[in-house]
């Protein structure tokens, strides 16, 4: 399960070791960890990583298969997920030392910035490969973090990204060598630590109004 860490004034969210994948009690956890982050005073700022071979591997169709019942209420679930992310009071930074695919994609997409590791790993939206429509909420998310034609690429032909590829496409910040993922992605949420509180939440919740309403669209979150 996920594990939440302060470094100075850098909070550090390991996800998990293996595929980080959405079950309804990793994304509690998350979420806990996320409000933890957004109740501290003082500077601060935060870093998503993860240990192995997958940053995160997505929603957990497992799960969703076997409760299909309850379909609906865990998309709201993601989706505010997502939601709080985006708007977090804090600088947020994602570690993607492994592959990120789907709604782990998706997920990094909701952090400010993200580094990449550039030799192994892919990031990808294989949606229109294994016939999941992306839900207006997702697709809005998406399509406000990267440029129109990178947008249009990704979720159309469901291209894996390597490091290298992601940072030309800025669908990432940096691709660096695996040692230094972490360490970056810390060094880049340290030097805006003081940008965390209710101005930045302000100027978050502006910028992403639409994507933040269409997130939190909870009845009709499916489209």
């Amino acid at each position: 399960m996920p594990t939440l860490d302060r470094h100075d004034n850098v909070f550090v969210l390991d996800l998990g070791d293996g595929e980080n994948r959405f079950h309804p009690d990793w994304l509690a956890s998350v979420d806990a960890a996320l409000e933890e982050v957004e109740k501290a005073e003082g500077p601060r700022a935060l870093v998503t990583a993860a240990t192995g071979k997958f940053y995160s591997n997505g929603l957990d169709l497992d799960w969703m298969f076997a409760h299909s019942d309850r379909h609906r209420d865990y998309v709201v679930s993601v989706h505010e997920l997502f939601a709080r992310l985006l708007s977090l009071p804090a600088i947020t930074v994602a570690a993607l030392q492994g592959h990120t695919f789907a709604a782990g994609a998706m997920f990094s997409l909701a952090h400010d910035f993200r580094v990449m590791r550039a030799d192994r790993g892919y990031w990808c939206l294989p949606e229109a490969d294994i016939n999941i429509p992306f839900t207006p909420g997702m697709s809005a998310l998406i399509q406000s973090r990267l440029a129109p034609r990178t947008a249009h690429e990704a979720m159309l032909t469901a291209r894996r990204y390597g490091g290298t590829d992601a940072a030309a496409a800025g669908v990432v910040d940096r691709a660096v060598d695996e040692e230094a993922v972490r360490a970056i992605a810390v060094e880049i949420a340290q030097a805006q630590v003081n940008k965390a509180g209710d101005t930045l939440g302000t100027i978050k919740a502006r910028m992403y109004a639409p994507v933040l309403a269409a997130l939190r669209d909870t009845a009709n979150p499916l489209g």
